[in-house]
Formats: C-alpha cells, sequence, structure tokens
C-alpha cells in the first residue's frame, strides 16, 4: 500500500529498518529491540544514513506494544533461531561481531522468537499485510507448520541466492 507502515522486530543494528525507511517512497518504519546498547547502535545508523525510523525498546518474546492499536502492513524479523550446539560450526565473521544473544537459542525450543513473533502479528498486522521471517534453513517445514498452526495458513517459503530455504512470507487473511 501507499505509506505503509512497517515493524522490525528484533532489529539489532537497524540495518533492515534503515534499508526499508530509504527504499520503500512514505514508509512508516518502526524498529524494536530489547537491547538499549543495539537501539543506540541503530539510532547512530539510522542517522548516518538519513532514515527516518521510531526506535522503540521491546521485548519479542512479550507481548510487542500492549494496550496500544497500532497496526503494520508488514512486520519483517530476522530473529535469533541458530541452535546453541551449532555455535561452534558458527564462523568467527558472524560471531564476532554480533552478540550471542541476537544468535542463539537454546536447543530445545528453536522456534521460541518467531511463536512469540508470530502471536504479536496476528494482533499487530492488518489484513492483508504481509510477515517475513528470516529462517534457519534446517528448520524451514518446521517453522512453516508453525505459522500455519499460528494463523498464518498462506505462508509460503523463499530460497536464498544459494538456494537454500533461508526466509518465509505468510500473509494475514482477516
Amino acid at each position: 500500500p501507499d505509506n505503509p507502515a512497517v515493524l522490525d522486530v528484533g532489529t539489532g543494528s537497524g540495518c533492515i529498518a534503515v534499508t526499508l525507511a530509504r527504499l520503500i517512497p512514505g514508509a512508516r518504519v518502526t524498529a524494536v529491540d530489547i537491547s538499549e546498547k543495539a537501539l543506540s547502535i541503530a539510532r547512530e545508523n539510522a542517522r548516518r544514513l538519513d532514515a527516518e525510523v521510531d526506535f522503540r525498546q521491546g521485548d519479542a518474546l512479550g507481548e510487542l506494544f500492549p494496550g496500544q492499536r497500532e497496526q503494520f502492513d508488514l512486520i519483517v524479523s530476522n530473529p535469533p533461531y541458530i541452535p546453541r550446539s551449532e555455535k561452534a560450526s558458527i564462523r568467527v565473521n558472524v560471531t564476532g561481531y554480533e552478540p550471542a544473544e541476537a544468535l542463539f537459542v537454546e536447543d530445545g525450543d528453536p522456534l521460541i522468537f518467531y511463536r512469540a513473533i508470530a502471536r504479536n502479528a496476528r494482533r499487530l498486522l492488518r489484513p492483508g499485510g504481509r510477515l517475513y521471517f528470516e529462517i534457519h534453513e534446517n528448520f524451514a517445514d518446521e517453522t512453516f507448520r508453525m505459522l500455519t498452526r499460528e494463523g498464518f495458513p498462506d505462508t509460503a517459503v523463499r530460497r536464498d541466492l544459494n538456494d537454500k530455504n533461508r526466509m518465509t512470507c505468510s500473509l494475514q487473511r482477516r
């Protein structure tokens, strides 16, 4: 839609939020992260790149914007999704620049962030809105099934440039 309302959950350095603010004309971009340090870096990145983004502190595992009626046309997230058991196999060019809490999840519940964000998205997305996730290639089927159970039956898994299952796109029907 014209002038879409966009939400980036777990914004980290703000890379996705800033890019969307710069590339989508008229977009009203909101970015949320639990870390005040990450938000400070994201604000500086937005300032340097002349991008208008509303940065807010919030916990992706909790209720986002409680008591508010705010709605979005697009929700994006690249949440933590690497099981801790895979930590040793992750290259230092990743672990050397990202805090562990932005990368890793407990082995027993690798979809914890996706489930919580999907539940928030059911309330926060406008009808016809879309929810995009970056995903772990090994959990594509599980993520697809979870999104369907959470009320997003119109979900597609997409491949990246290396032909790996790397993202989902879900449509809000209601």
